[in-house]
């Protein structure tokens, strides 16, 4: 039975069929659930309540699961977001990353899989939280690159201008920080912020650092600082000044 200290999950699924067994599941195991039938009422929902995790559908009539994620990102907020994509559909997968999503789940999915992904995104967010109150970096401002991230803003600010960072692009930086100098294989850094119930594959960490260079190098196409080991996995530099 769920209690008021359980995660509260928001789960947007137009199949009725889906919604409401992905709400007896994670009833089943102690979630607080709240259900919405399209993208428009689970919008509503968000600003009327707090929720820990919003699993939302790609495909939803009145807001798609890509338009609701965008906003919900463009608004400031870093509530963690699991996408349901339709099977073998990569590009959906790609999309909702790029659009600030934590982690995706491809229908039909496993009742083990869905709930190892929920589990390992709320482990994510309780150690991060807990990780806010240490003297570790992802509690005070730093440099990484010629960036300076401000861990509790959840923002970046590189050549004057700032720049929003999701939770996960926050995690991998502050990883690759932590690790500066040390060449550190894919898997080392999916068990790191995705936790090692992390059931998807490298493509994910691949797209997030893409992001990531993006916003902190001159020139992501030829990355300076956060460096491509081939065949292994990536390496952060510092840089010789600092």
């Amino acid at each position: 039975m769920a209690t008021d200290t359980q995660p509260r999950i928001l789960v947007a699924e137009d199949d009725a069929r889906i919604r409401e067994g992905l709400v007896d599941l994670l009833t089943s195991e102690g979630y607080r659930v709240t259900a919405a039938g399209d993208g428009s009422e689970a919008e509503q929902l968000l600003a009327k309540a707090s929720f820990d995790l919003a699993i939302l559908d790609i495909m939803m009539p009145g807001k798609s699961g890509y338009d609701l994620c965008r906003d919900i990102r463009a608004g400031g907020s870093q509530i963690p977001i699991i996408m349901l994509t339709a099977k073998g559909e990569e590009i959906d997968k790609v999309v909702g990353l790029k659009m600030g999503a934590d982690d995706y789940v491809t229908k039909p999915f496993g009742v083990h899989e869905l709930l190892a992904r929920v589990d390992a995104v709320l482990r994510r967010v309780q150690r991060a939280a807990a990780a806010s109150n240490t003297d570790r970096p992802s509690g005070k401002p730093f440099d990484f690159g010629k960036a300076r991230i401000f861990p509790d803003r959840y923002r970046l600010e590189f050549n004057g201008e700032t720049i929003d960072l999701s939770a996960k692009e926050l995690d991998l930086i502050i990883f690759f920080h932590e690790n500066a100098g040390r060449v550190v294989n894919r898997d080392e850094a999916l068990d790191a912020v995705w936790g090692v119930s992390y059931f998807g594959t490298t493509r994910t960490l691949d797209q997030h650092v893409a992001r990531i260079r993006k916003k902190i190098e001159e020139d992501s196409a030829n990355p300076r600082f956060l460096k491509t080991v081939h065949g292994i996995g990536y390496r952060y530099e510092v840089p010789e000044e600092d």
